[in-house]
């Protein structure tokens, strides 16, 4: 295994949902390359075809989108957590969203197509891989039904009990747009709170 603690971390990671053999995670750890982003640094830009897998190992990450030239943001991404554009990704065309850190951050990038042709090969990779995303459909419909379903402060509560650490390290600005409201409401939900 490679000695790079950042790749062992996240093959750690992938080992408590995929059990892997040595002779994957050597073919994996081949792909990986670590890279470091500044604090508002895009990772993928708006009209970018993805074409990388990327894990935050540090720092935190958004997927956004403009609606009338403002920014929205669609999903925040923490250490241990897979950030791609899954919609370009799988069709190979243009995204409407970017992917960008919010902090200084470490991300490993994985190429998607290496990394699939070594699914033919490693089946074990192509079991994590799938568990990965179905994890993260399964996060994107939550907050679909948590906008359907919930009022504003509840989807406020809720992402505060998920994510205590978002509060502290995301500008309100964001959370407000994540949660679907504006940040003048944000802040009347904060203040009746307290």
């Amino acid at each position: 295994m490679n000695s790079n603690p950042e790749l062992k971390t996240l093959i750690t990671y992938f080992d408590q949902i995929q059990k892997l053999s040595e002779d994957s995670v050597q073919a994996l750890e081949g792909l990986c390359s670590i890279r470091k982003f500044e604090k508002n640094q895009e990772i993928q830009a708006i009209g970018a075809t993805c074409k990388t897998i990327y894990f935050m190992i540090s720092g935190v990450g958004r997927i956004y989108y403009l609606k009338d030239g403002v920014e929205v943001t669609e999903y925040f991404a923490f250490p241990n957590e897979l950030i791609i554009r899954a919609e370009s990704l799988f069709t190979q065309s243009p995204s409407k969203k970017a992917i960008q850190v919010l902090e200084d951050s470490l991300v490993v990038s994985i190429p998607a197509e290496p990394l699939f042709r070594l699914f033919e090969q490693h089946h074990e990779l192509e079991r994590l891989f799938r568990k990965l995303i179905q994890q993260a459909y399964v996060e994107t419909l939550k907050r679909l039904e948590n906008i359907q379903f919930l009022t504003a402060q509840e989807r406020y509560e809720k992402l505060i009990e998920e994510k205590p650490e978002l509060i502290h390290k995301i500008s309100l600005k964001h959370v407000a747009s994540f949660l679907g409201i504006t940040q003048v409401s944000l802040s009347r939900i904060r203040g009746q709170k307290k």
